[in-house]
């Protein structure tokens, strides 16, 4: 499989990237190990962690993932194979991260979370660090918008009593590579202002420039190509985009309503990013259009992300193995011009409906 850069770094990744979220929970340890393989054999050098995983996030699960990647990295002998992504949590109120406080992006907690994250892992150091959203009240995703406002429109952001200043947090990325517990960071549910401010106070020479960003992008949320697209072209960051199935809503299992036994939103009810006003109409309109195409609705939408100029690499996520075939063949599929047309004559009519 095709490999990128990620920005300016000595880290080459597969275009599509193994996201394991679902391991520790929905998923066990075997079949966790059964996807790595799978994803592996077919090209893949990359998985994405978190300390949060597995999501639903909870206290008695938290952490299970990363001790999941770490047994299949120590039984395969292969960690020189794998470029391994995980994340600090951002600033919450959740205390179980940090043994009975809140967390921030202060130096305490990021090496409580690396030290952590080590150790599940069995590795002496992490390749891509990243920060998994911000201590500011900023949108997950590449929404302009503040959480919430639907559809999407300027709001007022007041900084949160308290905040650590982005120079802070960064100097903390320097001391971890300079330690060597981690090689390079990345970001992640970012906006275009908290990008060039970690550049700027890294051209200020207080630390390390940012790698990468990871952001939602799929066909019902494009917001990515507004302003952060322009941003990460020009500042050498790589765009390591999520959800791009839209949390399975554009795989069609949840068309006309329908809620499959076993599926996330049956289990969790956490798909409310992609229930929003008129999202129900769009995600059908996608879905119908990659039929008509003649392909399964998940292979068209992983296609379409996959081949878009700016994305380095397209995180996956399954629960099956039967998923996982279809998300890794969408770097198989021939992207033409007629099927980015037709995308965008939609997109152009109802823009972003899932920010």
């Amino acid at each position: 499989m095709h490999k990128r850069r990620l920005g300016r770094s000595d880290l080459l990744v597969s275009r599509i990237c193994l996201g394991s979220m679902t391991w520790g929970q929905q998923n066990s340890e075997t079949e966790g190990h059964a996807q790595m393989d799978l994803a592996f054999a077919r090209g893949v050098n990359a998985i994405d962690a978190a300390e949060l995983y597995p999501i639903p996030p909870k206290a008695e699960t938290q952490g299970r993932t990363e001790e999941i990647i770490g047994s299949w990295m120590q039984a395969r002998g292969n960690r020189d194979k794998v470029v391994l992504a995980s994340k600090v949590v951002g600033r919450t109120a959740n205390e179980w991260f940090r043994g009975g406080r809140p967390s921030k992006l202060v130096r305490a907690d990021i090496f409580d979370a690396v030290e952590k994250s080590l150790k599940r892992l069995r590795t002496d150091y992490i390749d891509l660090y990243q920060i998994h959203w911000p201590e500011r009240d900023t949108p997950w995703g590449a929404n302009p918008n503040r959480i919430g406002a639907v559809p999407p429109r300027a709001d007022a952001v007041a900084a949160p009593a308290g905040e650590t200043p982005i120079a802070e947090t960064l100097s903390v990325f320097d001391e971890l590579v300079k330690a060597g517990k981690i090689r390079h960071y990345g970001l992640s549910n970012e906006s275009t202002w908290g990008l060039m401010r970690f550049t700027a106070e890294a051209g200020k020479g207080i630390g390390p420039r940012p790698v990468s960003i990871q952001n939602a992008y799929n066909l019902v949320n494009r917001t990515f190509e507004v302003n952060l697209a322009e941003a990460c072209e020009r500042e050498d960051v790589a765009l390591l985009a999520y959800s791009p199935l839209a949390q399975g809503y554009l795989t069609g299992k949840y068309d006309h309503g329908a809620r499959p036994e076993g599926s996330r939103t049956q289990l969790f009810n956490r798909g409310a990013r992609y229930e929003t006003p008129n999202a129900a109409e769009v995600l059908l309109e996608y879905n119908e259009l990659a039929r008509s195409f003649g392909m399964e609705p998940a292979l068209f939408a992983g296609a379409f992300v996959l081949n878009r100029p700016f994305v380095a690499s397209s995180i996956i996520g399954a629960t099956s193995i039967a998923q996982l075939e279809v998300a890794l063949s969408a770097a198989d599929v021939t992207w033409t011009e007629e099927m980015q047309t037709a995308v965008d004559a939609v997109h152009q009519r109802v823009g972003n409906p899932c920010p």
